[in-house]
Protein backbone atom coordinates (compact mmCIF):
# COMPACT_ATOMS: atom_id res chain seq x y z
CA UNK A 1 0.00 0.00 0.00
CA UNK A 2 0.98 3.48 -0.69
CA UNK A 3 -0.10 6.98 0.27
CA UNK A 4 0.57 8.54 -2.77
CA UNK A 5 3.33 11.18 -1.85
CA UNK A 6 5.62 11.09 -4.04
CA UNK A 7 9.23 10.46 -2.58
CA UNK A 8 11.83 10.78 -5.74
CA UNK A 9 12.11 11.37 -8.99
CA UNK A 10 13.91 8.69 -10.53
CA UNK A 11 14.88 7.60 -14.11
CA UNK A 12 14.81 4.63 -16.08
CA UNK A 13 18.13 3.07 -16.52
CA UNK A 14 16.85 -0.20 -19.20
CA UNK A 15 13.79 -1.43 -20.13
CA UNK A 16 14.35 -5.45 -21.43
CA UNK A 17 10.97 -6.66 -23.35
CA UNK A 18 10.44 -10.44 -23.34
CA UNK A 19 7.84 -12.30 -25.01
CA UNK A 20 4.77 -11.82 -22.42
CA UNK A 21 7.06 -9.57 -19.73
CA UNK A 22 9.81 -7.46 -19.38
CA UNK A 23 12.53 -6.29 -17.16
CA UNK A 24 12.67 -2.14 -15.73
CA UNK A 25 15.60 -1.12 -13.82
CA UNK A 26 15.10 1.96 -12.35
CA UNK A 27 17.71 4.17 -11.15
CA UNK A 28 16.26 5.91 -7.37
CA UNK A 29 19.09 6.38 -4.98
CA UNK A 30 16.48 7.32 -2.19
CA UNK A 31 13.81 4.27 -2.52
CA UNK A 32 16.56 1.86 -2.75
CA UNK A 33 18.32 2.81 0.52
CA UNK A 34 16.44 0.15 2.63
CA UNK A 35 14.95 -1.71 0.16
CA UNK A 36 15.33 -5.47 0.62
CA UNK A 37 14.38 -8.25 -2.73
CA UNK A 38 10.64 -8.28 -2.83
CA UNK A 39 10.36 -5.03 -0.91
CA UNK A 40 7.49 -3.06 -3.56
CA UNK A 41 8.26 0.34 -4.61
CA UNK A 42 6.01 2.25 -6.87
CA UNK A 43 6.76 3.49 -10.10
CA UNK A 44 4.62 5.76 -11.96
CA UNK A 45 1.86 4.59 -9.75
CA UNK A 46 2.20 1.20 -10.30
CA UNK A 47 3.42 -1.36 -7.76
CA UNK A 48 6.53 -3.12 -8.71
CA UNK A 49 8.54 -5.97 -6.77
CA UNK A 50 12.37 -5.53 -6.40
CA UNK A 51 13.99 -8.54 -8.06
CA UNK A 52 17.54 -6.84 -8.00
CA UNK A 53 19.26 -3.81 -6.71
CA UNK A 54 22.45 -1.69 -6.57
CA UNK A 55 23.36 1.35 -4.46
CA UNK A 56 20.83 3.45 -6.65
CA UNK A 57 19.04 0.85 -8.75
CA UNK A 58 16.71 -1.83 -8.45
CA UNK A 59 15.27 -4.13 -11.10
CA UNK A 60 11.41 -5.44 -11.39
CA UNK A 61 9.56 -8.25 -13.23
CA UNK A 62 6.87 -6.18 -15.39
CA UNK A 63 4.15 -8.67 -16.19
CA UNK A 64 1.90 -8.41 -19.46
CA UNK A 65 -1.05 -7.41 -17.76
CA UNK A 66 0.74 -4.10 -16.09
CA UNK A 67 1.85 -3.29 -19.78
CA UNK A 68 -1.11 -3.34 -21.67
CA UNK A 69 -2.98 -1.67 -18.90
CA UNK A 70 -0.46 1.15 -18.48
CA UNK A 71 1.97 3.89 -19.71
CA UNK A 72 4.81 1.18 -19.34
CA UNK A 73 5.04 -0.01 -23.37
CA UNK A 74 8.48 0.59 -24.14
CA UNK A 75 10.37 3.25 -21.51
CA UNK A 76 13.29 4.89 -22.71
CA UNK A 77 16.55 4.93 -20.76
CA UNK A 78 16.95 8.62 -18.99
CA UNK A 79 12.67 8.78 -18.77
CA UNK A 80 12.12 10.59 -15.53
CA UNK A 81 9.11 8.09 -13.12
CA UNK A 82 7.74 9.10 -9.61
CA UNK A 83 8.84 6.52 -6.82
CA UNK A 84 7.40 5.84 -3.42
CA UNK A 85 8.27 2.94 -1.19
CA UNK A 86 5.46 1.08 0.35
CA UNK A 87 3.84 2.96 3.60
CA UNK A 88 5.03 1.55 6.81
CA UNK A 89 2.59 1.15 10.06
CA UNK A 90 2.44 4.05 11.99
CA UNK A 91 3.46 6.46 9.09
CA UNK A 92 1.22 9.82 8.51
CA UNK A 93 -0.98 9.26 5.94
CA UNK A 94 -0.50 12.22 4.07
CA UNK A 95 -1.80 11.52 0.54
CA UNK A 96 -5.15 8.71 0.10
CA UNK A 97 -4.62 4.86 0.52
CA UNK A 98 -2.53 4.35 -3.46
CA UNK A 99 -2.73 -0.31 -3.94
CA UNK A 100 -0.86 0.63 -7.07
CA UNK A 101 -3.07 -1.38 -9.02
CA UNK A 102 -4.11 0.96 -12.32
CA UNK A 103 -7.24 1.05 -13.68
CA UNK A 104 -6.01 1.70 -16.83
CA UNK A 105 -5.12 5.16 -18.64
CA UNK A 106 -5.46 8.71 -19.53
CA UNK A 107 -4.61 11.20 -22.05
CA UNK A 108 -3.66 14.80 -20.69
CA UNK A 109 -6.26 16.95 -22.77
CA UNK A 110 -5.53 20.36 -21.58
CA UNK A 111 -3.75 22.54 -19.86
CA UNK A 112 -4.85 25.76 -18.12
CA UNK A 113 -2.07 28.30 -16.21
CA UNK A 114 -2.87 30.26 -13.08
CA UNK A 115 -1.29 32.25 -11.27
CA UNK A 116 0.49 29.98 -8.83
CA UNK A 117 -1.01 26.93 -9.99
CA UNK A 118 -1.97 25.05 -13.68
CA UNK A 119 -5.34 23.12 -13.77
CA UNK A 120 -4.77 19.68 -16.12
CA UNK A 121 -8.08 17.70 -17.88
CA UNK A 122 -7.82 14.25 -18.43
CA UNK A 123 -9.53 11.69 -20.48
CA UNK A 124 -12.05 9.55 -18.53
CA UNK A 125 -13.00 6.12 -20.38
CA UNK A 126 -16.59 5.50 -19.81
CA UNK A 127 -16.21 2.36 -17.38
CA UNK A 128 -14.24 4.40 -15.14
CA UNK A 129 -16.58 7.80 -14.48
CA UNK A 130 -18.66 6.41 -12.30
CA UNK A 131 -15.81 6.14 -9.98
CA UNK A 132 -14.12 9.54 -10.54
CA UNK A 133 -16.14 12.24 -8.27
CA UNK A 134 -15.45 16.35 -7.64
CA UNK A 135 -13.53 16.50 -4.42
CA UNK A 136 -12.61 12.97 -4.23
CA UNK A 137 -9.29 11.51 -4.62
CA UNK A 138 -7.43 9.75 -7.90
CA UNK A 139 -3.73 8.47 -8.17
CA UNK A 140 -2.39 9.93 -11.28
CA UNK A 141 1.28 8.28 -12.12
CA UNK A 142 1.14 7.32 -8.20
CA UNK A 143 0.44 11.02 -6.82
CA UNK A 144 -2.33 11.70 -4.57
CA UNK A 145 -4.47 14.23 -5.83
CA UNK A 146 -8.17 15.61 -5.28
CA UNK A 147 -10.52 16.13 -8.64
CA UNK A 148 -11.14 19.43 -8.28
CA UNK A 149 -13.71 19.18 -11.20
CA UNK A 150 -15.44 16.31 -13.56
CA UNK A 151 -17.25 15.81 -16.97
CA UNK A 152 -18.59 12.49 -18.20
CA UNK A 153 -15.26 12.35 -20.00
CA UNK A 154 -12.87 14.16 -18.55
CA UNK A 155 -11.72 15.16 -14.63
CA UNK A 156 -9.72 18.26 -13.88
CA UNK A 157 -6.85 18.51 -10.96
CA UNK A 158 -5.09 21.49 -10.11
CA UNK A 159 -1.58 21.18 -9.31
CA UNK A 160 0.17 23.22 -7.03
CA UNK A 161 4.02 24.74 -7.54
CA UNK A 162 5.71 22.08 -5.15
CA UNK A 163 3.65 19.05 -7.14
CA UNK A 164 5.09 20.33 -10.70
CA UNK A 165 8.66 20.49 -9.52
CA UNK A 166 9.27 17.09 -7.30
CA UNK A 167 6.88 15.40 -10.19
CA UNK A 168 6.85 14.37 -13.60
CA UNK A 169 3.64 16.19 -13.84
CA UNK A 170 5.35 19.32 -14.62
CA UNK A 171 6.96 18.05 -17.59
CA UNK A 172 3.46 16.42 -19.11
CA UNK A 173 2.30 18.10 -22.12
CA UNK A 174 -1.27 17.58 -24.23
CA UNK A 175 -1.71 14.57 -25.89
CA UNK A 176 0.92 12.46 -23.08
CA UNK A 177 -0.79 9.44 -21.01
CA UNK A 178 -0.31 8.92 -17.82
CA UNK A 179 -1.42 5.78 -15.22
CA UNK A 180 -4.54 6.56 -13.07
CA UNK A 181 -6.15 4.47 -10.35
CA UNK A 182 -9.69 5.35 -8.83
CA UNK A 183 -10.03 5.73 -5.50
CA UNK A 184 -10.47 2.16 -3.76
CA UNK A 185 -14.02 2.74 -1.86
CA UNK A 186 -14.93 4.01 -4.76
CA UNK A 187 -14.57 0.55 -6.67
CA UNK A 188 -16.13 -1.21 -3.39
CA UNK A 189 -19.35 0.46 -3.24
CA UNK A 190 -19.82 0.08 -7.86
CA UNK A 191 -18.77 -3.85 -7.13
CA UNK A 192 -22.05 -3.87 -3.77
CA UNK A 193 -24.64 -1.92 -5.80
CA UNK A 194 -23.39 -4.22 -8.90
CA UNK A 195 -24.50 -7.13 -6.63
CA UNK A 196 -27.65 -5.64 -5.30
CA UNK A 197 -28.68 -4.30 -9.07
CA UNK A 198 -27.95 -7.91 -10.14
CA UNK A 199 -25.34 -6.70 -13.10
CA UNK A 200 -22.85 -7.83 -10.97
CA UNK A 201 -19.96 -10.16 -13.54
Amino acid sequence: MFTGIIEELGEVVEWSPGTDAARLTVRGPLVVGDASHGDSISVNGVCLTVVDQGPDWFTADVMAQTIAMSTFTSPTPGEPVNLERAAQVGDRLGGHIVQGHIDGTSELLSITEGSAWRIVRFSLSADLAPLVASKGSIAIDGISLTVSDVGTDWFEVSLIPETLSVTTLGRKTVGDTVNIETDILARHVERMLAFRNGSAS
